[in-house]
């Protein structure tokens, strides 16, 4: 399909609504496969699966095959369709096929995605004939199907969920747990913030139990590419792994455009532009991926679509069945364009496809070369196209291309001590088997004989002969969700349909009473919330409004745990207790106001973790003599604080709330807080307390250097601001950012290209 792709070129280049919004356009050249060789063949069985095929091994895979055989945990992070799930099938068979009780857990962080590799997994069995009666083992598994599968399968594909629900149950398993000699994690990349933490722990789990049957399996992550691939293997699953990154297959022409809308004034939304966009590359006859920074944003542009045939929306929150008949549309060609979400970011086989749209600087270099790699799988020529939201990071891009082509992949950031996430996990353990606190230590850490003596004063576990186990009414696995730190999930139905499903905080924000709700290309309104069933009701409606939430928010200092006192500012670190309520929404055409709605919803409460400090009063006093609003000031320093921690802490500005107020009862002073938006804390804002001087210093330059006149997307304004951005103050924003990046650090380092 290169002339397709080179159609949709002449395209761009002679409509000049297109051309002008071109910011840079970077030719990634295509690189031919190296390939390696093994010390000692593989079986004989496996030689005719590869050369029946035409397979020949790369170099990593080669690398990751000899160090599977001595025994070692590897990490894999070659990029997209560069043949990892090879580099990890050849060797798992090969044991099996030298020991015929062996067993692998192969872990997917989606059912879709398990459901797509195991045809890859039987295949190899099929044709190899190393029987291992391959099975999925996961929600939707039928429960005949289920005792036969613990008993005879050899290769087990499953997924986080199923396991935490599958440990408690593991003397059923005893077969398959004590000859486990692998562990697979795909997609591992994805195991960050939140999930890493619970995934660490589940892993720990795991392999506690193994021990406990007498095995240690070996781990091995397969991963996109990451800065940090030692350190995040051995967070993430407690031990060491080699790292296998140089990659040896090959690639073909890339061609990567950075496209601005906001280059020409007066123009319409990102999201039409996008549209139009991803009409063109369709109507040039490329297979095209569309990916969105949110759900909401996936179904608007597929519906904006609609005037061409073959178009439509995915997203993590459809039923199996309808991701599935997507995903085989997108493969088959019956659909030429998907508007998607993160959700197909990970490697589903839908195909060789010719474009990929991202709509959205998607938060970190990792999604973006994920979803870039999405085109251009077998090796022709494709492209990508990054359209700039009117944000400070997607604008800053768009000025310094340099910066986004030479910038390396992030740290992904695991963090094991989360009390919340910690305490649930060993909870589920002490159900599991015993805890002895000085045999399992190592997995639940110094604390751990601590956190034994709270559970048992209220009452979860006891004390046994055996160790401590777990003594609460209900199951302990209930009460830990894998992809939050509380269990709390709301359900929206469509009359006996369930259309999807959201926790408490996204339910208040996006489907209150009253809500304009999208899904799958339709358009709900929101017309009853039963807040003690967790049931949201929505009905079909044909309207061109959508609907934002108004909150606020409070935020108490709980306990101070670290303080920084440099030129005059006090810069604090500790636990905080953050109360949010959405007191209300607005319907909004396009931009325009039609209507304000009051709400009446129980407040969110958080406790987390959050950095704050405040204003000196000589600052404070130079923004009044300036005759400048010190709230909005204020605000729009804490606005441009969250927007650049992204470039210095590994996170999505979506993770982290802020506060400001010119008058804090904690401290007496002007105070800005950045805080963790997940209980407990995941990292991040303690990361920002180490980095606050080059953190400020970067958000001083970006509001300075704005070309706009009174704040404007690209440096103060957030789509997140619970206050509709107001009130905001530019010019107090720049004063007071100017003076704490001055004050923090003589010598602070932002970035500067």
């Amino acid at each position: 399909m290169a002339t397709a792709v080179r159609d949709f070129f002449d395209l761009l280049a002679a409509d000049p609504g297109f051309r002008e919004r071109i910011a840079h356009i970077e030719t990634i050249p295509p690189r031919e496969a190296r390939y390696g060789d093994l010390s000692r063949p593989l079986p004989e069985e496996l030689r005719a699966y590869c050369e029946g095929r035409g397979i020949r091994l790369y170099t990593h895979q080669c690398a990751a095959i000899e160090r599977l055989r001595v025994g070692e945990n590897v990490i894999i992070t070659t990029p997209t369709a560069s043949g990892k799930t090879l580099a990890f099938l050849l060797p798992v068979f090969e044991r099996l096929a030298g020991d015929p009780a062996a067993t692998a857990l192969f872990l997917y962080p989606t059912k879709a995605l398990a459901n797509d590799q195991v045809k890859v997994v039987r295949e190899m069995e099929q044709v190899s004939g190393i029987r291992v009666d391959a099975a999925i083992y996961d929600g939707d598994t039928p429960g005949g199907r289920r005792p036969a599968i613990r008993e005879r399968s050899r290769v087990i594909l499953s997924n986080p969920h199923e396991l935490h629900q599958v440990l408690p149950w593991h003397t059923k398993w005893g077969r398959f747990f004590r000859n486990l000699r692998f562990v697979v994690v795909d997609e591992a990349h994805r195991y960050r913030g939140v999930a890493g933490s619970h995934m660490a722990m589940l892993l720990r789990r795991l392999a506690r139990i193994a021990g406990h049957y007498g095995a240690r399996p070996q781990f091995v992550l397969s991963s996109a590419t990451l800065a940090n691939p030692d350190e995040f293997a051995a967070r993430l699953t407690g031990e060491a792994a080699a790292w296998i990154g140089e990659d040896g297959s090959p690639r073909g022409e890339k061609t990567f455009i950075l496209y601005n809308p906001s280059a020409q004034r007066g123009v319409r939304s990102v999201h039409s532009v996008t549209k139009d966009l991803l009409l063109a590359s369709v109507e040039s006859g490329c297979r095209t991926l569309c990916f969105t920074v949110s759900r909401k944003l996936a179904e608007l542009i597929a519906v904006r679509s609609r005037e061409v045939p073959g178009i439509s929306a995915y997203r993590a929150g459809y039923l199996p069945k309808d991701r599935r008949a997507i995903e085989d549309g997108l493969k088959d060609g019956s659909l030429r364009g998907v508007v998607t979400t993160n959700a197909l970011e990970l490697g589903i086989d839908i195909g060789s496809l010719d474009g990929v749209i991202i709509s959205g600087y998607p938060g970190t270099m990792i999604s973006v070369w994920q979803q870039a790699g999405r085109s251009g799988r077998r090796s022709g020529e494709s492209f990508a196209v990054l359209v700039a939201f009117e944000n400070p990071l997607d604008q800053y891009f768009m000025r310094h291309p340099q910066v986004f082509f030479s910038r390396p992949c992030e740290h992904a950031v695991v963090d094991t001590g989360n009390p919340y996430v910690l305490s649930g996990h060993l909870l589920c353990a002490a159900a599991e088997l015993p805890v002895d606190p000085e045999r399992d230590g190592r997995w639940f850490g110094p604390g751990l004989s601590g956190m034994l003596a709270a559970f048992e004063r209220v009452h979860l576990l006891r004390k046994a002969s055996r160790g401590w186990i777990y003594a609460g009414r209900g199951r302990a696995v209930d009460m830990v969700r894998l992809d939050a730190v509380t269990s709390d999930t709301f359900r929206v139905m469509h009359g006996g349909r369930l259309l999807e499903t959201m926790d408490r905080g996204q339910a208040y924000r996006e489907a209150h009473p009253g809500a304009v709700l999208l899904h799958r290309g339709e358009t709900h309104v929101v017309t009853g919330m039963d807040l003690d069933q967790h049931t949201i009701r929505a009905e079909e409606t044909d309207t061109d409004t959508y609907t934002q939430p108004l909150s606020t928010t409070d935020v108490a200092v709980v306990q101070e745990l670290r303080r920084r006192d440099i030129g005059g500012v006090q810069v604090s670190f500790g636990d905080v207790a953050v109360t949010e309520e959405v007191v209300g929404y607005t319907v909004r055409r396009y931009d325009r106001i039609v209507s304000h709605h009051r709400l009446d919803l129980p407040p969110l409460r958080l406790m987390t973790k959050a950095l704050w400090f405040t204003m000196p009063d000589r600052t404070a006093e130079t923004v009044a003599a300036g005759g400048r609003d010190l709230a909005g000031g204020l605000h729009g320093a804490e606005h441009a604080l969250i927007a650049v921690m992204p470039y210095h802490v590994v996170c999505d500005r979506r993770d982290i709330g802020g506060l400001s107020t010119p008058l804090h009862p904690a401290t007496d002073a002007p105070t800005i807080f950045v805080y963790d938006g997940y209980e407990g804390g995941i990292g991040l804002a303690e990361k920002a307390f180490a980095l606050l001087p080059e953190i400020a210093g970067m958000a001083h330059e970006l509001v300075r250097d704005c070309a706009c006149a009174a704040g404007c997307p690209a440096c103060i304004y957030s789509p997140k601001c619970g206050n509709q951005n107001q009130p905001l103050d530019r010019e107090a924003a720049v004063i007071l950012l100017e003076d704490l990046a001055g004050r923090l650090s003589a010598d602070a380092h932002p970035l500067n290209p």
